[in-house]
């Protein structure tokens, strides 16, 4: 049997090297944009126009990154993105915090306190998730008019807790599936109400589920374009609207550093996130998968 190992372990090793050979160049072909991005953002135009995309800068240089995050409005030209990067912290924030907590708060009644009807609540609610973003520009309009939110802050707070609180409901949901009955009817049992139950004993534990929550809703708010150039005023503006105004406008010259300076500050965030907190999402998405 050992001789048999032996034998077999050239081979193994030999595989195993094929795999990470494989991934290794996986990655390098997928971060090979962002290297472009990068290079191209600290180059001067002339650099940009006479070398190769992949070409190292002769003379780097930080003008395109400040440029881009505070540029005065000149022409057609629209200002820097520094103020609408602030704008789109101030609209994720919120969301991200209300739409997790409420989807914490419908997963709980879903799961341990079950009642006629809550099945189908569900259904609806998970149906939300494929609803088509464009099929309820309109509508959503209207009723932020008869709000008086249109082009608010506080409108596209709504909107983006509205569309998360099916996502959240369905991640907290799937994750109280797999906590114990019996340690809710305990706590029933010694005079536990519906909140205390919820913040003493199912919040504490849901640690990792919570994590993906804050993730996924951050990502995608924080991507939004739709929403946020539907529904923003010129003040109220995300990241991504600004960026694309940017990009979009020139007075004549195309300035492609401040454009890649622009687009790597609107993704820095997005990137830090999923750097720091990556792994606990994939611990989270797989935490309530097996019961017990």
């Amino acid at each position: 049997m050992a001789n048999v190992i032996r034998r077999q372990t050239p081979l193994a090793r030999l595989g195993r090297g094929a795999l990470y050979a494989t991934l290794i160049l996986a990655a390098l072909f997928y971060l090979l944009p962002l290297v472009v991005m990068l290079l191209t953002s600290i180059k001067p135009l002339e650099e940009i126009r006479a070398g190769s995309l992949l070409a190292l800068p002769l003379a780097p240089t930080l003008e395109p990154w400040a440029k881009a995050w505070g540029e005065a409005c000149t022409g057609m030209r629209c200002e820097g993105i520094g103020g609408y990067f602030w704008n789109s912290f101030a609209i994720v924030i919120p969301a991200v915090l209300i739409s997790t907590l409420v989807g914490a708060l419908n997963g709980y009644a879903l799961t341990q306190w079950r009642f006629r009807g809550s099945e189908l609540l569900f259904a609806l609610m998970l149906f939300g998730c494929f609803i088509p973003f464009q099929v309820v520009l309109l509508p959503m309009a209207q009723t932020l008019g008869w709000l008086g939110l249109a082009s608010s802050r506080a409108g596209l707070i709504l909107v983006h807790v509205v569309f998360g609180i099916a996502f959240t409901t369905l991640f907290f949901r799937n994750f109280y599936v797999a906590v114990p009955r019996e340690l809710v009817a305990a706590a029933k049992l010694d005079g536990a109400g519906f909140f205390r139950i919820f913040w003493r004993i199912l919040l504490p534990v849901s640690a990792p589920i919570i994590v993906v929550s804050v993730i996924w809703q951050f990502t995608q708010i924080w991507n939004d374009f739709l929403f946020g150039v539907a529904f923003s005023g010129h003040d109220t503006q995300p990241v991504t609207v600004a960026l694309n105004n940017l990009v979009n406008t020139s007075t004549g010259v195309k300035e492609y550093n401040v454009d890649m300076a622009a687009a790597m500050i609107a993704a820095l965030p997005t990137l830090v996130v999923y750097v720091l907190a990556g792994k606990y999402f994939v611990r989270g998405l797989t935490a309530g998968s097996v019961k017990g």
